[in-house]
């Protein structure tokens, strides 16, 4: 689920000023007070009239192009005050009242121009929201033996929407978790996004274990990318009450247990999707109540002040209680409060809980993975 949030329609005209406009407006009326005050304390001449052109410039900057106006009418009114109170009109007073409108008329047309630019870059924004939501399906809340719950953070900073993408899917061989994060931002990550979770959502089905979905994976991404574009993946199986993790470098998820958390790295370091990874499982024997955190590099590199949050040292005490929508709404809370409000980039979370044994038909582990848990 997509947390962008959507601003209202307005009549033209009736935006809400942001902070940027309220401080363009609010620095050109300072000029006008500055330069009004100059001409006050010269007397009765008005030698610094035409500074007053500056003034819907500097509403131009952030202001929407109804309050440059004002902006450029008000200098032009204050303008021709203090010509009038110099005495008969001169050509030095009438060449600076027009270059004062001639400044609102170039003033409003910048404004105008940048809006434009920015109205298409907002739209390009909502397409790419648009398609992301279409990628990214609700998961949970129950997925085989295992509760799932799934957030995407989106982030606040950033000017493209991000390449972030996860998927659960109870197959014959157990239920297969992916997380991801593609290299890259806006529309062309979220197309790549797709068309792994294209891949993904059919290999999770035919691949009876998961080096070969990376093989699988991998060649999908190299088909649809250039040379230095990748994305970075966990695969993520549990069968029978035996995790396997696949990490193509992504950040290791963690294990919840006993009020202990536990990155789960991998035997070795393996290249992302897109470069042909090798990759070694890690295997693990889950224990009832146990939870699995994952996520993307958007969390590890959240922070304030220099100072990154703690998700480690504090994974459990958000984490581990409630349901594991509880939970990701409690991470996702504290989140945000430590960086105050600003994220850099975009985050997917997936929390996974693992209730112990069904009494239902289980799923033969395969033999390689035996091999793996045993070594």
């Amino acid at each position: 689920m997509l947390c962008r949030v959507a601003m209202p329609d307005l009549p033209p005209g009736r935006r809400p000023l942001s902070p940027g406009s309220r401080a363009g407006l609010g620095a050109a009326v300072v000029l006008l007070a500055i330069v009004s005050a100059v001409e006050l304390s010269d007397g009765r001449k008005a030698d610094f009239v035409g500074l007053l052109a500056a003034v819907p410039f500097l509403a131009a900057v952030f202001a929407f192009w109804p309050a440059v106006l004002a902006a450029g009418v008000l200098a032009a009114i204050v303008g021709m005050v203090f010509v009038g109170m110099a005495g008969p009109l001169t050509v030095s007073g009438g060449v600076n009242i027009v270059g004062i409108l001639l400044a609102t008329g170039i003033a409003i047309a910048v404004a105008m121009l940048r809006e434009r630019q920015a109205d298409k870059i907002a739209e390009l924004q909502r397409l790419a929201a648009v398609a992301q939501q279409a990628v990214l399906r609700p998961l949970g809340p129950q997925v085989g033996a295992l509760a799932v719950a799934g957030r995407y953070i989106s982030a606040t900073a950033a000017a493209d929407i991000g390449g972030d993408l996860y998927e659960a899917l109870d197959t014959p061989y157990g239920v297969r978790i992916i997380i991801g994060d593609v290299r890259g931002k806006g529309l062309d990550a979220v197309r790549l996004a797709s068309i792994v979770l294209g891949s993904y959502r059919h290999v999770a089905y035919e691949r009876a274990d998961l080096k070969s979905m990376v093989t699988d994976l991998d060649r999908a991404v190299a088909r649809s990318v250039g040379d230095e574009d990748f994305v970075t993946a966990a695969l993520v199986e549990e069968r029978g009450g035996t995790l396997t993790i696949v990490n193509c470098g992504h950040p290791a998820p963690l294990l919840l247990r006993r009020g202990k958390v536990i990155p789960l790295e991998p035997p070795s370091p393996a290249p992302p999707l897109g470069f042909m990874p090798e990759v070694k499982p890690r295997v693990e024997r889950l224990e009832p109540g146990d939870r699995l955190l994952l996520f993307t590099d958007g969390l590890g590199e959240a922070r304030r002040d220099g100072e990154f949050f703690p998700t480690a040292d504090r994974a459990w005490r958000l984490l581990g209680h409630g349901t594991v929508g509880d939970g990701l709404a409690s991470l996702e809370t504290a989140l945000v409060d430590w960086v105050h409000g600003r994220l850099e980039d975009d985050i997917a979370l997936v929390l996974l809980e693992y209730a112990g044994p069904d009494d239902g038909a289980t799923v033969p582990m395969p033999s390689w993975e035996v091999g793996a848990a045993g070594s």
